[in-house]
């Protein structure tokens, strides 16, 4: 397929979205960067606004959007239960309305969105894994906005959008796993500090130490970790303080 003067090469939108995901800190700011890039790459012949819904324990949610009345077109449908974003989701397949005007599936939807200027709107599935699903969504200001050769587009972004956002979610977790195992371990280290300065205290063993910290957690109502670190504290400001659990 030829592409049109102005649209942008397919190979560009590979490389920025995954210059998106290795440069983006966090999923909120890659998801903005993400519907703001898929808005000017995809609004070759009219001017698109984007959004992007994913649905978590059967809820739906616009988790990020190119104009603030993408979200509003977006909860309208969750009003109403249905439309053309809940179809692609739940059908896993590509909605195209080309005039809302003439749309008899949601009439509701589709009498109140044309009030509020738009006009044709086209939602494509986002693949992701587990229970998460996601859609891309484009409302256009023109009826019939989106031509066979716009939808294929659309769809072929779509599906290396899919891929990037499977990727930030994998580097998100391991992210997320790496800052637990630290937090883990430097909870681990300090109830070991805790349990050496109450062996050195009560001249006693491990076994007895640990018991010693538990029970003034369970007294105090507060968590091992945090007990810990009060007596490291008392103990490392002044080393003539000697703080004893009994």
């Amino acid at each position: 397929m030829e592409e049109k003067p102005g649209a942008p090469r397919q190979e560009g939108i590979v490389e920025h979205l995954q210059d998106l995901v290795l440069k983006s800190p966090d999923m909120a700011e890659l998801l903005h960067e993400l519907v703001t890039f898929s808005a000017a790459a995809l609004s070759v012949h009219s001017r698109l606004l984007c959004g992007v819904t994913m649905v978590r324990k059967k809820r739906p949610a616009t988790v990020a959007t190119s104009h603030p009345r993408v979200k509003a077109m977006d909860e309208l449908q969750y009003a109403y239960g249905d439309g053309p974003c809940l179809t692609a989701l739940r059908d896993i397949a590509t909605v195209y309305i080309p005039t809302l005007h003439d749309e008899s599936r949601w009439p509701h939807y589709c009498s109140t969105a044309w009030s509020e200027g738009i006009r044709s709107i086209l939602s494509v599935p986002l693949p992701l894994e587990g229970e998460a699903s996601a859609a891309l969504n484009l409302y256009a200001a023109q009826t019939h906005a989106f031509s066979a050769e716009a939808i294929q587009r659309a769809e072929a972004h779509a599906g290396q959008a899919s891929k990037a956002l499977r990727l930030a979610v994998r580097i998100a977790q391991l992210r997320e796993d790496r800052e637990n195992l630290a937090a883990a371990l430097e909870s681990r280290t300090i109830i070991d500090l805790a349990t050496g300065i109450i062996m050195a205290q009560n001249q006693c063993n491990q076994d007895t130490a640990v018991r010693i910290l538990r029970s003034a957690s369970n007294t105090r109502n507060r968590k091992l970790r945090e007990v810990a670190a009060m007596l490291v504290a008392s103990v490392g400001k002044d080393p003539n303080v000697i703080t004893h659990f009994d």
